[in-house]
């Protein structure tokens, strides 16, 4: 890894976000490569990438079984396009891009692993490893809101107290802490997992799923300790709040890991 090139996954298209099944970019063969049409959108890194993998039906008639993932690299692309970087609510400091593939032909070597059809099942295999990166980023946000949160509160005062020695604070911070050390405790479970290469698709959803709704949850509280200043830029605790919010969407919603945890119940 040489950090020469940024790359980006494209999966997400404006009429198929969690069911990649509905997905409508096109990749065509045509002599000694293929023609690639359609369109990306949600994509990070979309605006900088100089190497993106995209997910596209390489045999339309095959269902699930016809998705192929198909490298292409910008700087060589004839009808690549990007489209809007666009404006998100939180996370500003990446890009997340609109990418158009208008007759964007690729050697027929871009097909990652060499044979069609692979591609759901490429994703299905990463898809937990991605999941649960998102419940660390999750738990990081949660152990840092907790940490500034702490410091603001001890220092402080209302009603000639610091507002750390109000017991409201203390409980509502004490039911905070217990959270974060379950989500801690649960998410190093996780890791040691995935590293034996035992980390399932389910396990890894719950991870995700729970994590992310806590981190909502933890930030909210803290917020309100800081009053109006909450809800100013310059302090971490406000871009937090922008920011967690999309954890509980990108990388699969919350209702898919439910879906995919509850496959896993036996009556």
């Amino acid at each position: 890894m040489s950090g020469g090139a940024i790359a980006a996954i494209a999966m997400t298209e404006p009429g198929a976000g969690s069911d990649l099944q509905g997905i409508r970019t096109t990749a065509r063969r045509q002599g000694n490569g293929y023609v690639l049409n359609g369109q990306k959108t949600f994509i990070t890194n979309g605006q900088h990438a100089d190497l993106i993998i995209v997910v596209a039906r390489t045999d339309p008639g095959a269902g699930s079984r016809g998705i192929s993932l198909v490298v292409v690299e910008t700087d060589r692309a004839e009808g690549f396009r990007r489209g809007r970087n666009l404006d998100k609510i939180g996370m500003e400091m990446g890009d997340t891009s609109e990418l158009f593939f208008d007759e964007v032909f690729v050697p027929a070597d871009s097909v990652i692993g060499g044979t069609e059809g692979r591609g759901l099942h490429q994703l299905m295999e990463q898809l937990p490893k991605e999941r649960l990166m998102i419940a660390l980023e999750s738990l990081a946000m949660i152990e840092a809101a907790m940490r500034h949160t702490i410091d603001y509160v001890a220092q402080r005062s209302a009603f000639g107290e610091r507002v750390l020695d109000f017991q409201n604070t203390q409980f509502k911070l004490a039911e905070c802490k217990t959270e974060a050390t379950i989500a801690r405790v649960f998410c190093d479970d996780c890791v040691a997992r995935l590293l034996a290469g035992t980390l399932d698709a389910a396990t890894a959803s719950v991870a995700k799923y729970w994590v992310s709704e806590v981190a909502q949850r933890i930030v909210d509280t803290c917020q309100q300790f800081y009053g109006g200043y909450g809800y100013m830029n310059e302090y971490p605790i406000a871009q937090m709040y922008k920011d967690v919010r999309v954890k509980r969407v990108y990388g699969g919603t919350t209702e898919i890991m439910k879906l995919l945890i509850a496959r896993t119940l036996e009556a």
